[in-house]
């Protein structure tokens, strides 16, 4: 079927390593291989950027990684994402000296350069963008002293990982404007009155009053989202118990792989200690984008009826003009492979949704 796979946890292996010359090798092919959920742009001649979304490439002499400095970066970029059925970092992250920072090193998407320098006269991130290549980002992180540099890295280190996630998300961005599915965006106009830049590679899967839903199919994995709307009730429409309420009722359209199975959201996960299954609910917050205010919901999704499942996010909003709410639920399968990146694009479909204020 349609965008729906295993549940299943699965631990991840520390992703830093310090490389050795033999292994700079191997990450330089590596880095001009890129995943088929994102796309690749080059800008104003520049070449183009090499890497895998979500990679940074942090430049750091070997005392400084080794110690308190190269730590608190771990700390801060690998870091679980949130709300996914198992363990993968928020960023991968490779490290080279300066000494080995050339060739095809300098053309990376992401690039974080560590400067300790008692020359520093105060710690602080430099952003630049396209310097080698293009989409590119290049971020200097310098102190005087080490410690100077784990403290700045506790107060901004959300800033530096909202810089490096716009990054990607504009590449999404960008790549959509560019390439995009132009008869499956009129059809979402047509039946909601928003426009939405949806990126190639999505297919109509089905549409009905209030629905549609789209998926892009991978050989292993599938990205899918469907927009819904009901009429607005007042503020309990958006109370975390009623959002998973209506999703489960247009979720139920979306079928399984055998017959009467269907998608639901999952609200009990099993408790080893306790030796039973307790209630489970998504995390939800606002959030604002341009002048427009959405529920945030992020969860688990499975089959009715089957085994089969994965993390979801879900945009809610009113929509003024028709007083309904109007919500983008996207959801991922990748029971083989990791799921952050699948689940990082289709995030950014929120950025490509406009829905005209009312008059």
């Amino acid at each position: 079927m349609y965008g729906i796979g295993i549940i299943r946890t699965q631990n991840m292996k520390q992703m830093t390593k310090i490389f050795t010359r033999t292994a700079l090798c191997i990450a330089i092919a590596v880095l001009t291989v890129g995943c088929g959920s994102f796309g690749t742009l080059s800008n104003g001649g520049k070449k183009t950027a090499q890497g895998s979304p979500y990679e940074v490439l942090v430049v750091c002499q070997a005392p400084e990684w080794e110690g308190d400095a190269g730590k608190a970066l771990r700390e801060l970029l690998e870091q679980p994402v949130e709300m996914i059925n198992q363990t993968e970092p928020l960023f991968n992250v490779m490290r080279v000296t300066y000494k080995d920072f050339k060739n095809v090193l300098p053309l990376h998407r992401n690039i974080l350069k560590v400067v300790i320098s008692p020359k520093v006269s105060q710690p602080t991130i430099a952003v630049q963008y396209d310097v080698e290549a293009a989409p590119q980002i290049v971020l200097t992180l310098q102190g005087a002293t080490e410690r100077e540099v784990v403290d700045y890295l506790a107060a901004n280190g959300d800033k530096l990982l909202y810089v490096l996630e716009m990054a990607e998300r504009d590449r999404t961005i960008r790549f959509a404007e560019k390439h995009n599915a132009k008869a499956l965006g009129e059809i979402i106009q047509k039946e909601f009155g928003i426009s939405m830049t949806v990126p190639q590679g999505y297919e109509l899967r089905s549409q009905s009053d209030g629905f549609v839903w789209a998926s892009y199919e991978f050989p292993t994995a599938s990205q899918g989202f469907f927009v819904y709307s009901y009429p607005y009730r007042g503020k309990g429409s958006l109370g975390v118990e009623e959002l998973v309420r209506m999703r489960n009722k247009f979720a139920a359209r979306i079928p399984g792989p055998s017959a009467g199975s269907y998608m639901t959201t999952v609200d009990k996960l099993p408790d080893a200690e306790a030796q039973e299954y307790l209630p489970f609910m998504p995390d939800h917050k606002t959030i604002k984008i341009g002048d427009r205010t959405w529920i945030e919901m992020r969860g688990l999704w499975e089959v009715e009826n089957d085994f089969m499942g994965g993390p979801f996010v879900s945009y809610t909003t009113i929509d003024e003009r028709s007083g309904r709410v109007l919500t983008l639920d996207c959801y991922v399968y990748s029971p083989k492979y990791g799921k952050r990146n699948f689940l990082r694009a289709v995030e950014h479909l929120v950025y490509l949704t406009d829905i005209p204020q009312a008059n």
